[in-house]
């Protein structure tokens, strides 16, 4: 993560937690000299609304212009969901869609396999492993070996 995710992290993490929402992740984009975007993920149970993010960008935007996180330089902040295609990053993320359908890409491949869709029985507390139904075998995976995993969306 970069200095900046990581100070604006740091900033808002406290203010997201009273009001119990999830902070998710913190993205900077710089696309050019003077057009940079800061774009704060957020999540809460049952979902995340419109006024969710505007009560957020609200919350934050204050601190956020004294900490300038950088330097003077102008960015965009923007406060999203990170959309139901997002990949999983937290142990809440997995814990989330226990008994659900999964889809899951490997750095390396595992009987067989580098990308499969399993249904995710079990997350340790650890969160060092997960363990998949595959073609009805039961697998451990180790979090480390996954390099994608998140929710197979069927319409």
């Amino acid at each position: 993560m970069s200095k900046i995710c990581d100070s604006v992290q740091h900033l808002i993490q406290p203010i997201l937690d009273s009001m119990n929402i999830e902070l998710v992740e913190v993205e900077f984009k710089k696309r050019g000299e003077n057009d940079s975007s800061l774009t704060v993920y957020i999540d809460k149970d049952g979902g995340v609304s419109l006024d969710d993010c505007e009560a957020v960008h609200n919350a934050i935007d204050a601190p956020l212009d004294e900490l300038d996180p950088t330097s003077g330089k102008p960015y965009t902040l923007n406060v999203s969901s990170p959309g139901l295609d997002r990949p999983f990053k937290t142990l809440r993320d997995y814990r989330k869609h226990l008994g659900e359908e999964i889809e899951i890409s490997l750095y390396k491949p595992v009987e067989g396999n580098k990308k499969f869709d399993a249904v995710l029985d079990d997350v340790d507390d650890g969160f060092t492993s997960v363990t998949v139904t595959l073609n009805k075998k039961t697998i451990q995976l180790n979090i480390k070996d996954i390099a994608l995993a998140r929710a197979v969306i069927k319409f």
